[in-house]
């Protein structure tokens, strides 16, 4: 299910928005400052979508765009008063993948939702892809939803492993630390970050799917598939 947080101060307006989201089968939340934008970033999943005023009461939308944009890899769609074509063309500078105007109707901002979901590249990457990943902690393997497998290192299978317990919920840094930390010692965030991109690479590398390990700013990393530990069904290909 794709998440979708919604900033606006307008509280009619941004409820109207989660209800209708939430009917059309998204993961919808919404936040009214920049305050609590930057707090929902720290402790929720990383959004698929940001849907993003210009206007709040402590922050300017087209600076927040700019930090969204350099800290993950989600879709934004700025919905404004502002149809000018200045500040068009400073959305889409500052980050913005559509700029809409608020006439818009609700059925248009989620036919906006669905087009960007469609062009992400996490979701191109996924397409035909939709089944569970499994992992095999007995092997130390990593089942993809095609039967592709990823033999992985003793580290790697425990970092894994630990992200899919957690059921989608991101895990900090200092969990993952202490962790990773029962199989070498003095294991800090550099190491951590250093396991996590060649994991992401091999997974890339030998099932040409993007990886389901992403990144949860200010927090620590999430699975962000479906996935579950045990051996494989039959069925199920070992790649």
């Amino acid at each position: 299910m794709s998440r979708i947080l919604i900033v606006e101060d307008e509280d009619a307006l941004r409820g109207d928005l989660i209800d209708y989201m939430h009917l059309q089968g998204f993961d919808a939340a919404g936040v009214g400052t920049a305050g609590e934008l930057k707090k929902a970033l720290e402790v929720q999943a990383r959004p698929d979508v940001v849907i993003l005023d210009i206007t709040l009461p402590d922050g300017d939308g087209f600076h927040l765009a700019e930090m969204i944009r350099a800290r993950l890899d989600c879709g934004i769609i700025m919905l404004t008063a502002h149809g000018d074509t200045e500040s068009r063309v400073r959305g889409f500078d500052s980050g913005a993948d559509i700029y809409l105007v608020k006439h818009s109707s609700l059925r248009e901002i989620t036919a906006a939702v669905h087009s960007l979901l469609r062009r992400l590249p996490q979701n191109q990457a996924h397409d035909g892809q939709t089944g569970t990943w499994v992992l095999d902690t007995v092997s130390w393997t990593l089942l993809s939803p095609d039967g592709s497998s990823v033999k992985l290192t003793a580290t790697e299978n425990s970092f894994i492993g630990a992200l899919i317990e957690n059921s989608g919920t991101p895990r900090s840094r200092e969990e993952l630390a202490r962790i990773l930390s029962r199989r070498q010692t003095q294991f800090d965030n550099r190491h951590l970050d250093a396991v996590v991109s060649r994991l992401r690479r091999k997974i890339l590398d030998q099932t040409d799917i993007d990886p389901p390990i992403k990144s949860v700013y200010g927090v620590g990393y999430s699975f962000s598939a479906a996935g579950k530990i045990g051996s494989p069904q039959p069925g199920e290909a070992r790649g």
